[in-house]
């Protein structure tokens, strides 16, 4: 029997998931921009990287249009949006994607390099509860060269400033609010968006059973940990100098140096 089904627009589907991700975080390229102006100034302009929980390919796709000489490898466990990714670099041989769950301590068995230039994470690791990302801190040293680096951006809350926090989240909430009534899409929408294409059905449905998570609904705050908390786990995981490079109100950006 001939497959009749049309092929998804791996553009338009990459293009929706970076919206989606502006709704929550509107300085989402200036994050990309610092993390690759810290591997280029640390590891040079041609880096072996490893795009940890990589989702669609986000940190990818500015990766390779930053440096021609570059070579990725990413690795996720979502079966959704690894078949997003693997479609839209379908034709692009810098680029490898594999199936890994961090949460596996044989996971870096599996990698096609023994060592990288840079492992690279933005907003991913935060679905991770706190033993388990301190446990997969400690083994991301072994998966640099010497001279290699970490950088993570996520969302690190300041304990001590809970008035200054909720003051900014309540402003961040009422700009998203706002572009909702405008028709912006958040998460739970673009999820059933994707889950409605017919190429899709499949690798979301699988999704729900990995996760047990048919709602997609919110992570837990328990989960997200200070800057000083990441870069005082790094130092204790075997990496020599550990600080945070960037902030944003809400957010920061931590680096690990091999």
């Amino acid at each position: 029997m001939t497959d009749t089904t049309t092929p998804p627009d791996w553009q338009a589907w990459q293009r929706s998931w970076d919206r989606q991700q502006e709704f929550y975080l509107p300085d989402r390229e200036e994050r990309f921009r610092v993390m690759l102006d810290t591997v280029e100034a640390l590891v040079g302009r041609e880096p072996r990287v490893l795009d940890l929980a990589c989702g669609t390919g986000s940190i990818t796709a500015r990766t390779l249009d930053r440096f021609p000489g570059a070579r990725t490898t990413g690795v996720d466990l979502d079966p959704a949006l690894l078949t997003l990714a693997r479609g839209t670099f379908a034709e692009e041989e810098r680029a490898a994607f594999l199936t890994l769950d961090l949460r596996d301590p044989n996971w870096r068995e599996a990698l096609p390099h023994h060592e990288y230039d840079a492992v690279l994470a933005s907003t991913a690791l935060h679905w991770l509860p706190t033993g388990e990302l301190a446990v997969l801190y400690g083994r991301l040293a072994g998966v640099l060269r010497q001279g290699g680096v970490f950088l993570n951006v996520d969302h690190m809350p300041d304990p001590t400033t809970p008035a200054i926090d909720g003051a900014l989240h309540a402003l961040d909430r009422a700009r998203r609010e706002r572009e909702k009534e405008q028709g912006a899409q958040d998460w739970i929408g673009w999820w059933q968006s994707i889950a409605a294409e017919p190429a899709f059905a499949e690798v979301v449905a699988e999704r729900y059973r990995i996760f047990n998570d048919p709602a997609l609904g919110d992570h837990s705050n328990d989960h997200m940990q200070s800057p000083s908390w990441h870069t005082e786990v790094l130092r204790n995981g075997g990496f020599r100098e550990a600080r945070t490079v960037w902030s944003s109100p809400l957010d920061a950006m931590v680096l690990g140096l091999r």
